[in-house]
């Protein structure tokens, strides 16, 4: 499929909105974090496969980078859910969009990129920010939560970064496959071992989960990934955790921590003016 450079970039801002209704979903529903994962990546990658279907796409399992941006993905998936149930919502997702300060330093060691003092300096900045969030709340829970939300910004660049050198639409179906049927492999057995509660609006929300926060988003990401740069993608992917608290506030009512709050602004903000520097120079 040949699209312009631009219209990647829409389709990753359309991508990263619809991320940014999964926080309030997950707090919805009554259900383990495990098998929310579990039954919500089982439905996305049965849409992505019906999608592979329509495109006349095979599934491709020899490449390494597949697997690499599958395991990438899986570990998002996990991550994120568990740190949505044991931290808040706000914290969870502006935790994990520090992704672009690990895409600098995975490129810097693997893949050798140079990278500037005023790039290392920001690095210090947000690392202040992220220990912010540390000030509230110092319960084991959402000690832990936040925890997993940093390391779910660490394997959202290794997608990045994997999924982004994988040479075509084809490879990049694949491994969404990959993570998503690893994801719900590791999550479907708990659905044996905890209730689950079934209602109408556990079914909603999980459909809503699977479809729209997940299985059409990351199609867009798939085709976007390819024809934007890892940098260029995390930096229009700050929509979503612009978005993702708004939404658990306006339903839920919940409120991130002050000092949490200040460490969102210093993470986002900080974040956002280092990619967009780094973009203008690469262009």
């Amino acid at each position: 499929m040949e699209i312009s450079q631009k219209k990647a970039m829409l389709l990753m801002c359309l991508c990263a909105f619809l991320w940014s209704i999964g926080g309030l979903f997950i707090k919805l529903l009554p259900w383990n974090a495990a098998v929310i994962c579990g039954v919500r990546s089982a439905i996305s990658a049965l849409i992505i496969l019906l999608y592979m279907a329509k495109m006349k796409y095979r599934l491709v399992l020899k490449t390494p980078l597949v697997w690499l941006s599958g395991l990438g993905l899986m570990g998002t998936m996990l991550l994120f859910v568990f740190a949505n149930k044991l931290t808040t919502s706000a914290n969870a997702i502006v935790l994990q969009s520090t992704s672009p300060l690990y895409i600098m330093l995975i490129s810097a060691a693997f893949l050798k990129v140079r990278y500037t003092r005023r790039d290392y300096f920001m690095v210090a900045v947000v690392m202040v920010g992220i220990a912010l969030f540390f000030l509230d709340q110092l319960t084991p829970g959402s000690l832990l939560g936040n925890l997993l939300a940093l390391a779910s910004g660490l394997t959202m660049a290794l997608m990045y970064t994997s999924s982004s050198r994988l040479p075509d639409d084809q490879s990049s179906m694949s491994a969404l496959v990959v993570g998503h049927s690893a994801a719900a492999l590791a999550g479907l057995p708990f659905l044996l071992t905890t209730p689950v509660e079934i209602n109408p609006l556990a079914v909603s929300a999980i459909l809503i989960l699977g479809v729209f926060q997940l299985g059409i988003p990351y199609i867009l990401y798939a085709i976007a990934v390819r024809r934007c740069s890892p940098l260029s993608c995390s930096l229009i992917g700050m929509i979503e955790p612009l978005f993702n608290p708004v939404w658990v506030l306006l339903v839920l009512g919940e409120r991130p921590g002050f000092f949490a709050l200040i460490g969102g602004i210093i993470v986002l903000g900080t974040v956002t003016l280092w990619s967009v520097g780094s973009a203008r120079e690469v262009s």
